[in-house]
């Protein structure tokens, strides 16, 4: 994946007007690393809309996905055929699962982001527990890096310790209440903010001033 860090930052694209995405990702483009993309927008927009925000930015496919291998394989093929150079998955699915997306990342010089805890406070009740063992699953399966909660610097920190130099993409920033000062601190490698940020009146001033606190 071509996702060379300059700010530390990844926009999370959730809106579902194809002109807005694309608006954004061009006013944008200059303070972010990556672009994610997830269902929402696919799903209003058509597939197609990945191949256009990745001539601004890679694309991230936030797409969660949590099925049986084969379906998995099929999910992946059409977002990394799609354009997309990266791609997030669960984990609690199963190793034979994870190493079906594994694998398929791989046949397209994509990553593998795998879900070890999710940034909202439901997240503490099954996927707290499991945290570790999936962080522990995705170095097993050769994953690129893996998602962390922004919202729980705590977390980031243990996971840190269980995947090493992997990297780490923290979601939860902004409207979810987290601070990218204290993810970073904690080892996040990359922020993931979207609605802090796009719903501002003034996107881009609101990027730099997030960008002005981390850098």
């Amino acid at each position: 994946m071509d996702m060379k860090r300059k700010t530390g930052l990844i926009l999370a694209l959730d809106v579902l007007s194809r002109e807005r995405a694309i608006d954004l990702a061009t006013s944008l483009a200059d303070c972010f690393d990556a672009i994610k993309i997830g269902y929402p927008l696919i799903l209003a927009a058509g597939l197609e809309i990945i191949s256009e925000i990745s001539k601004q930015a890679p694309v991230i496919a936030d797409l969660k996905i949590a099925d049986i291998p084969n379906t998995d394989r099929l999910i992946c093929e059409q977002v990394l055929g799609a354009g997309a150079s990266g791609v997030i998955a669960h984990a609690f699915t199963g190793s034979d699962s994870l190493r079906a997306c594994a694998n398929c990342a791989g046949q397209f010089g994509a990553d593998l982001f795998v879900v070890t805890e999710m940034s909202h406070p439901g997240a503490r009740e099954f996927m707290g527990p499991a945290a570790a063992d999936m962080a522990r699953l995705a170095v097993d399966c050769g994953a690129a890096g893996v998602v962390a909660p922004a919202t729980r610097p705590e977390r980031i920190k243990m996971i840190r310790s269980i995947v090493g130099q992997m990297l780490i993409i923290s979601p939860g920033v902004g409207a979810q209440g987290g601070s990218a000062k204290s993810a970073l601190q904690a080892g996040a490698d990359y922020i993931i903010v979207g609605r802090s940020i796009i719903d501002a009146d003034d996107p881009e001033a609101k990027a730099r001033e997030l960008l002005s606190q981390i850098l």
